[in-house]
């Protein structure tokens, strides 16, 4: 069983589709079910609406589920694990000030060492949290450290071996009653029994922490980790909500589609594809996550403006049609004209909206644009750009560029372009609409 669990505070980023992407695939690699977890559990950030937006986003991608559910449903079952630990003497309940805490840290940095917990709850007993429940004095449950170093063999970063300081005796119930993120994700892979974690890299200190909750648990079985490099900005630095780019929807908005963004991200750090422009069905036959770099990776924002050029060219005509409003063909195939100079929905729009305005015969060429369209709309139908051309010439005696200058604005809404004897064929039916 693989997932992928977002958080419904915020946009999804990129390095949050990236991960959903890959535990997708590798999940249909292995023939293995694929849930979504959405981890709610921090209900002041959470922010109404995001979940179903999350499942939306996942849909236009193609990403599909065996199963969904909220973190938050699994309340009562945390708060059951976490008092079993209590009983076990496993975990054990401390009720240390945040001032206590800060003063503990306050000494930590004047004698240059790393802050740690330094146990002075850790002789409460069962019956001191019973007296605690009862007096409503606030209290939190802490894990104890591990006894000895945990090892993670992880797919990308390889061995790692964190310290039982380092992991240190951690929170994993709030003063609350509610779940600390590790644990009630822990728990929650430990439920559906997640075989294999593919996640960002920013997750690496929690692995550890997650694995000693299991392990404290009972749950013997393995788990395999896989943390993925963090996407840098233009600037080297780790990308955030401040970059417009690491934005989901922002790229949907400036004209990417799904099948590029989807294409790009599975090539961020991969130079072993067999490949450059390929499709989700593809790389499930051959993507290998052990091919990732271990490195930090740089967003590049012309990579991904080309790899949209090429899919878009890929798509089917009728399909990018109606990307602007059409349904037909043609439509598609005069969008596909303007590849050359454009490589986004919204540039392709920028081009496409002006062949069917009204045009504006107020400029240089407005007069010989009346006459043109005069003729076109007494004309008989044309099949090819050269018997327009002919008759244009004959009836007019416009030539040289007073005719093909203001036919191509007439035509196009444009001084420049692909040739009209390529545009015409697929606008001809169109051509009174066109031409006013």
């Amino acid at each position: 069983m693989l997932r992928f669990a977002p958080s419904p505070t915020g946009d999804m980023d990129i390095g949050n589709l990236r991960v959903a992407i890959l535990n997708y695939i590798v999940a249909k690699q292995k023939n293995e079910q694929f849930l979504i977890r959405i981890e709610d559990s921090d209900t002041k950030r959470n922010i109404e609406g995001k979940d179903t937006e999350i499942m939306m986003l996942l849909e236009k991608f193609a990403i599909t589920h065996n199963s969904v559910y909220h973190q938050s449903e699994h309340l009562g079952i945390h708060q059951k694990l976490a008092i079993r630990l209590l009983q076990e003497e496993r975990a054990f309940i401390c009720k240390c000030t945040e001032q206590d805490l800060e003063e503990a840290r306050e000494i930590a940095k004047k004698d240059g060492i790393a802050y740690r917990y330094n146990n002075r709850c850790e002789i409460l007993t069962n019956d001191d949290y019973k007296k605690l429940k009862e007096s409503g004095e606030p209290f939190v449950i802490r894990l104890k450290k591990p006894e000895q170093d945990i090892i993670n063999n992880d797919v990308i970063k390889r061995s790692i071996k964190t310290a039982p300081n380092e992991v240190d005796s951690f929170v994993i119930m709030r003063t609350d009653n509610t779940p600390t993120y590790n644990f009630a994700c822990a728990c929650d892979d430990m439920l559906s029994n997640i075989s294999f974690i593919i996640r960002g890299e920013d997750h690496l200190t929690n692995t550890p922490k997650q694995m000693h909750i299991k392990s404290a648990l009972g749950y013997d079985s393995d788990t395999k980790y896989a943390h993925l490099p963090i996407i840098l900005n233009s600037d080297a630095k780790k990308m955030s909500k401040r970059d417009e780019a690491s934005s989901v929807k922002w790229l949907f908005e400036e004209g990417f589609v799904p099948d590029a963004i989807l294409n790009y991200l599975i090539l961020l750090g991969n130079s072993k594809t067999p490949k450059e422009i390929f499709t989700l069905p593809e790389a499930i036959e051959w993507f290998n996550l052990e091919t990732i770099s271990k490195s930090a990776t740089k967003f590049d924002i012309t990579k991904l403006q080309f790899i949209n050029r090429e899919h878009l060219k890929l798509m089917d005509d009728k399909q990018l049609s109606g990307l602007f409003g059409f349904a037909d063909a043609d439509i598609g195939k005069l969008a596909k004209l303007y590849l050359e100079e454009c490589s986004t929905t919204n540039e392709l729009e920028a081009k496409i909206r002006p062949i069917f305005k009204p045009k504006n015969f107020d400029g240089e060429w407005g007069e010989q644009m009346r006459t043109i369209e005069s003729l076109i709309s007494e004309a008989p139908a044309f099949q090819t750009f050269n018997q327009l051309k002919k008759h244009i010439t004959k009836e007019s005696g416009l030539k040289g560029k007073n005719l093909f200058k203001p036919l191509r604005i007439l035509l196009t809404g444009a001084e420049n372009g692909p040739e009209l004897s390529e545009i015409y064929p697929l606008i001809k039916s169109y051509i009174l609409e066109v031409a006013s």
